[in-house]
């Protein structure tokens, strides 16, 4: 796999609910190491991209490649275990658990052990407050903290590329601050990243790229710099 094949590539996607067509053949790419942020007013198909590459959605028409393999319409655990994490939106935990049990259930796909324990050492590492909280039950932290649990869940089998559904939703700006800069951090440590964000402004400013959609169609795409001083996505998107 070298750096100039994306390692996903999302290709027409034609796809909904029922007879309804929500995105109008969206095509989106990643490359390896990059964050690509995916923006655009509600309704506009993001979440349903998102659901459509991980396999919660057949399209009708289009296809998804990922790290050179046709994947369109696979299971989501199937996808999972060739490297692709979601972490859908709304903080999903098991409160009961303490964050310790979270991130092990993260690891249910992986049988080796050492594998396990490497992950868990990186999620410390990257996540200092998860070791410090490890014996806390996952339902008494805050939002941004179980924000934190949930994307620390999906790091646990060593993905090659993940998904994040709305990170920042719903949280206080001290929390939206750290997970933007957990985001950058991960990217530094090697991983990929694709976010879909309503925090336009933010997701654009820590992406190598991005794309907006609206009406589940392909709007603008560009450079996440670019697109930020784009005079037209400005007016459209960002309040300005």
């Amino acid at each position: 796999m070298t750096p100039e094949v994306p390692l996903l590539v999302a290709q027409g996607l034609t796809a909904g609910y029922g007879r309804i067509d929500i995105l109008h053949e969206v095509s989106l790419t990643v490359g390896l190491h990059e964050i690509v942020s995916i923006i655009g007013p509600n309704g506009a198909g993001k979440s349903t991209a998102f659901k459509t590459i991980v396999g919660f959605l057949t399209p009708r028409t289009g296809r998804v490649l990922f790290n050179g393999e046709d994947i369109t319409g696979t299971r989501p655990d199937l996808v999972l275990r060739r490297g692709l994490a979601y972490v859908p939106q709304g903080r999903i935990v098991f409160p009961q658990m303490t964050v310790l049990e979270n991130l092990e259930m993260g690891a249910y796909t992986e049988r080796d052990p050492k594998r396990v324990a490497a992950a868990m050492e990186q999620v410390y590492r990257l996540f200092p407050i998860l070791a410090e909280r490890r014996r806390q039950a996952a339902g008494t932290m805050s939002g941004g903290e179980q924000q934190m649990v949930a994307i620390a869940r999906a790091l646990m089998t060593a993905p090659r590329l993940i998904l994040l559904d709305e990170p920042s939703l719903g949280l206080s700006p001290k929390f939206v601050t750290l997970i933007f800069e957990k985001l950058v951090e991960l990217r530094e440590a090697g991983y990929t990243l694709m976010l879909v964000e309503q925090n336009a402004t933010r997701a654009l400013a820590i992406a190598d790229r991005g794309y907006v959609l609206e009406l589940g169609r392909n709007r603008f795409d560009g450079a996440g710099r670019q697109l930020l001083a784009d005079p037209e996505v400005k007016r459209l998107y960002l309040g300005g």
